[in-house]
């Protein structure tokens, strides 16, 4: 069997396991970068997500999450799949959800619906490792500790806070993950670390993107002196 013949037949037992949808629902929201095994709280008030939110409770409450791009209403072609892990009515009309990570996706098409939001056949096959356990993971633990170091100094020039001992009970993934979520950086640079494959690809683009700014926070203030 040839390698590519073998790949094909790993990605769809893979996917056949995972159960995961190839068409979904999308919520398009700028300035939002929602990444695997995380959670991400969403109110929503606007008619046609509402009816998304709705329609997805009576299904299999996947949906995805993705990007729109400055001044347009495209979208990047790489988001991340949630699923809706708790929800609640407001006596207002608004729906209070939260949506847990569960692997990033790239877009393949839109499909034309009678549907008022947008829906896409999606593919997961780039982002497997998503689905891998820790142990799969070959950070360098010295990597892992370098960035957080950095990531401490540019949350605390930035006036952040965060309990980096509940922090160090996640994994390596989760962590990387929550810090390119929360950090103070552009949506674009956000963009990019959720488009890097591997953990260790996206920690090394986060650990250069920190430390330019700070670099560049570095810079500023010799100059003001």
């Amino acid at each position: 069997m040839s390698l590519l013949l073998s790949l094909f037949f790993y990605y769809n037992l893979t996917m056949m396991k995972l159960n995961l949808p190839r068409i979904i629902p999308i919520f398009p929201l700028s300035g939002v970068i929602f990444f695997p095994k995380t959670s991400l709280p969403l109110n929503i008030f606007e008619q046609r997500y509402l009816t998304l939110i709705n329609d997805c409770i009576k299904s299999n409450k996947y949906m995805g999450m993705i990007q729109t791009k400055s001044n347009n209403s495209d979208v990047y072609s790489i988001g991340c799949l949630g699923k809706i892990t708790s929800y609640k009515k407001t006596k207002d009309g608004r729906m209070l959800i939260t949506l847990t990570g569960v692997s990033r996706f790239e877009i393949i098409s839109e499909i034309n619906s009678d549907n008022i939001y947008r829906q896409f056949e999606v593919s997961y096959e780039k982002f497997l490792q998503d689905h891998e356990q820790e142990r799969n993971v070959k950070i360098m633990p010295e990597k892992v500790k370098e960035i957080y170091e950095k990531t401490k100094l540019f949350f605390k020039k930035n006036g952040l806070l965060l309990n980096w001992v509940e922090f160090g009970k996640l994994d390596v993934d989760q962590k990387i993950n929550t810090l390119a979520m929360i950090a103070p950086i552009s949506d674009q640079e956000k963009q990019m670390i959720l488009e890097s494959i591997h953990v260790d690809s996206k920690t090394k683009v986060l650990s250069e993107i920190i430390e330019f700014y700070l670099h560049e926070n570095s810079a500023d203030k010799i100059i003001l002196q």
